[in-house]
């Protein structure tokens, strides 16, 4: 089954193709340049830049892998959380080729491809739970099978990804900011007690960061030599620390509550990491570490499989179309903030057997998203 794979919920214009599980190619158009100069990212530009890129990115793609639209099994699109102007221009992109190529139509939950990534290199075993941090998101979920994600906790307010990037602007960091805290605080030495950990006096799951921008901003009040040398791209050490601490609260919080969701189902033992935040260096270890003291396994996709892509979009739709799951072109889009209605059609005949030239796979889950 060979399955298109379309992402534009926010800033990167990102095609794929994958083939039984397998990344054929990808291809993508970041924004970064374009949006750098407002200091982040500006939807109706955004929304445009799609527009400009999708109809080459898709040449390029089926060009150089010498494959044309009548080739393909599936036509697989990001249809939200995401900016519903950017989300528009794919959503219509996809549903225009589904229906001149005859191929079947899978609407992705961009949230869920993310977790799913990692099964383009390893085997899931699930149950399992996921960890999703993004510029946009923070979320825990319990993941069932390929086919059902139960939501455990969420981000109350800024996203961590979000958060870091507040927090670097404040800084006076380029954008996208949070990856140059990141390449900052591996120089500098955390202060454990420098900020406190924020949301974790409560028994729940669910996230909060926007304190802690605003304990920084004090902290930076307070401080005066906090800069950065533009002429040399030296920064101070106090700077350096001050991201290493920043880096170590935000981190710290994230394993208190992986711990704990970790105590409330005992039986599981992995964990999925995903998401732009989740190739953060201290991130990626301390969790690491996390479960291997609990004798468990994490699961990350590399980390250029961690911000958005179309491999996880493909991946996602091809699994979905696979166990019978498709949608008719009356979908919708569906902008951050709405609930994902439970809107895919299941048909059994539709499944690897009878509607790819491969062999048809044994069948998961198939109870809706």
């Amino acid at each position: 089954m060979l399955c298109l794979g379309i992402e534009s919920s926010c800033d990167e214009t990102a095609l794929a193709l994958v083939r039984d599980g397998t990344l054929v190619d990808a291809i993508l158009a970041s924004q970064v340049d374009v949006h750098a100069l407002f200091g982040g990212v500006v939807p109706e530009l955004a929304a445009r830049e799609h527009y400009r890129f999708m109809g080459f990115l898709y040449d390029q793609l089926m060009s150089r892998n010498d494959f044309t639209a009548a080739e393909l099994d599936v036509v697989a699109v990001a249809r939200g959380p995401g900016l519903l102007g950017s989300l528009l221009v794919g959503v219509a992109f996809a549903k225009a080729l589904a229906l001149a190529s005859e191929a079947r139509f899978v609407g992705v939950n961009h949230l869920h491809a993310h977790l799913l990534t990692v099964g383009l290199q390893e085997a899931i075993p699930w149950p399992c739970l996921g960890l999703l941090v993004s510029g946009g998101h923070t979320e825990i979920y319990l993941m069932e099978s390929p086919m059902r994600f139960i939501r455990l906790g969420r981000g109350l307010d800024d996203a961590v990804g979000e958060a870091f990037d507040k927090i670097a602007k404040l800084l006076g960091l380029p954008y996208p900011g949070g990856v140059h805290l990141d390449a900052l605080a591996r120089r500098g030495r955390g202060d454990p007690k420098l900020f406190p950990r924020p949301y974790l006096d409560n028994n729940n799951l669910d996230f909060s960061f926007s304190g802690l921008k605003t304990a920084v901003a004090t902290q930076i009040a307070r401080d005066g030599h906090l800069l950065v040398n533009t002429a040399s791209g030296d920064a101070s050490q106090i700077l350096c620390d001050l991201c290493a601490s920043v880096n170590l609260t935000v981190t710290e919080s994230l394993c208190t509550k992986v711990a704990r969701a970790l105590d409330r189902f005992p039986d599981i033992h992995s964990l999925v990491l995903a998401g732009g935040v989740a190739a953060n260096s201290l991130l990626r270890t301390r969790v690491g570490q996390l479960l291997e003291e609990r004798s468990g396994r994490l699961l990350l996709p590399p980390p250029h499989l961690c911000t958005d892509n179309g491999a996880m979009i493909a991946y996602a739709g091809e699994l979905l179309a696979r166990h019978g799951f498709d949608h008719d072109l009356n979908m919708e889009a569906i902008p951050k903030g709405i609930r994902m209605p439970d809107d895919l059609r299941h048909d059994e005949r539709k499944s690897a057997a009878d509607f790819s030239r491969q062999e048809r796979m044994d069948p998961l889950d198939t109870r809706p998203l």
